[in-house]
């Protein structure tokens, strides 16, 4: 087995605790150390091959006691606060990590880098760490990282992301291919978008309405990987807003998954798509999900949802979730026609703060999937809630949304509409023609966004801290 890519994700807050406590007027070298959680990904669905990932959990500063010297070519500190790092990351199951500053150079690993990590990592492993972590900061927000995966051997990262409110990534091999078909793209937003956008991993989770569209948007666009998750097959009522299918997919059964990777691959833009049909809580995926750049909620599914809202938390990939409510007009009852599109990453008010999310519906929904009779026999007795009715859904509604979602990650990447970044919910209110953006704050006694523990947590058990 060839060994396993490296990605490492800086939470946004975490990159600019780092930032602040490494900066120096005089123009020194300066250190401070992370604890990381990890994933380990057997197969990345496009590529086949292992994958590990590092997500920042903890920022550590070494203080001012602990620092030797330190000049504009080097830094020396004691190893004393490294042992208490080290025995940090033991207890709580994480990787250990230090990072430095070149502040008058490239970012690069020195020779003297290689021989005084190589030390440490010794040390790391005998303690029985599982791995050491490294990072330099050079002059132009220059970052290279690496993992020792032995006292002889390390890991150059292949991508390292800041993610947040925005989506900054850098790429050891993006490509340079010249895809002429995104030429007025790379007009608007210069030469560098597209390779980015060209080595994107992007899921989608859910294929109806407001999934085919964004499928449909994101393949235009040059993402270059797409994985595709849906559980459903067609059914006539669907044709009225999912892109891409036909007529005769109805009688044929097909999966919506199956309908959109066609069209992707009939349209010959380069695309490397994966189509998995199954629920997105089916551990199964869990390689797939933690493989991407960015996720796009596209599901109605209620536990789905939750499953989404902890897995931005644990694994520091945001995900774009999106929604409609749409009610007909009746006698002294105007329209509410609304839509919605939420980022979810950690510092921001998580879909359960937002009452996003119907807990009761979730549990239903659970136990509809996993014990229908039992669901059956509750519902009847009036302990659950049914289906009911299907909502009503209209094309340009639901990819209008998709629409919008979409902008939110363009957003995310360029800044187009300034340096905020990605807002953490809009609503669109179509009967009104009005947009508007939501301001809030996690609330403090949230399990998932009222409190770090969760973030960057990476792999633990049971998966994404739920027993059950």
């Amino acid at each position: 087995m060839s060994a396993a890519a490296l990605d490492i994700i800086l939470l946004e807050s975490h990159e600019a605790a780092l930032r602040a406590l490494l900066h120096r007027e005089n123009g020194s070298e300066a250190a401070a150390y992370v604890l990381f959680g990890k994933a380990e990904i057997a197969a990345d669905p496009w590529s086949n091959q292992p994958r590990t990932r590092l997500i920042s959990h903890q920022v550590v500063p070494i203080t001012s006691d602990e620092m030797v010297s330190s000049s504009s070519t080097h830094v020396t500190w004691s190893t004393q606060g490294f042992m208490r790092l080290l025995g940090m990351a033991q207890d709580r199951n994480l990787v250990p990590g230090l990072v430095h500053t070149h502040p008058g150079a490239n970012a690069f690993f020195s020779d003297q880098d290689d021989r005084n990590e190589a030390e440490l990592a010794r040390t790391t492993f005998n303690k029985g760490a599982q791995g050491l972590a490294s990072m330099v900061f050079g002059q132009h927000d220059a970052i290279v990282g690496r993992l020792w995966t032995s006292a002889k051997a390390s890991t150059q990262a292949s991508s390292i992301s800041i993610v947040g409110s925005q989506i900054k990534i850098w790429r050891a091999d993006a490509e340079r291919e010249d895809t002429e078909f995104l030429a007025r793209q790379a007009a608007l937003f210069g030469k560098g978008f597209n390779p980015i956008v060209r080595a994107l991993r992007v899921g989608v989770i859910g294929c109806g309405g407001t999934g085919s569209a964004v499928v449909s948007l994101l393949t235009r666009l040059g993402v270059g990987h797409l994985a595709l998750i849906d559980n459903d097959t067609i059914d006539t009522t669907n044709l009225n807003r999912v892109h891409g299918s036909r007529a005769a997919d109805v009688p044929a059964k097909r999966a919506k998954v199956d309908i959109l990777a066609r069209e992707i691959e009939a349209c010959g833009l380069g695309n490397h798509v994966v189509a998995r049909r199954a629920w997105v809580g089916d551990p199964s995926l869990r390689d797939a999900l933690r493989s991407c750049d960015v996720i796009f909620g596209c599901t109605d599914d209620n536990q789905g949802r939750l499953t989404l809202n902890r897995l931005a938390h644990y694994y520091g990939i945001p995900v774009i979730d999106m929604g409609l409510r749409m009610r007909s007009a009746k006698s002294g009852v105007d329209y509410d026609m609304t839509g919605r599109v939420t980022t979810i990453s950690p510092g921001n008010p998580c879909l359960m703060c937002l009452g996003v999310v119907n807990a009761q519906r979730a549990a239903a929904e659970g136990l509809q999937r996993n014990d229908p009779a039992e669901f059956e026999r509750r519902k009847a007795e009036a302990y659950v809630e049914g289906g009911g009715d299907p909502a009503p859904a209209v094309v340009t509604f639901t990819t209008s949304i998709a629409c919008a979602a979409v902008d939110e990650m363009i957003q995310g990447l360029t800044g187009f509409r300034g340096q905020g970044g990605m807002a953490h919910n809009r609503i669109r209110r179509f009967d009104r023609v009005e947009d508007r953006s939501m301001t809030c704050r996690p609330v403090a006694t949230c399990p998932v966004c009222g409190t770090e523990a969760a973030w960057g947590r990476g792999d633990v058990t049971p998966f994404l801290g739920v027993i059950g």
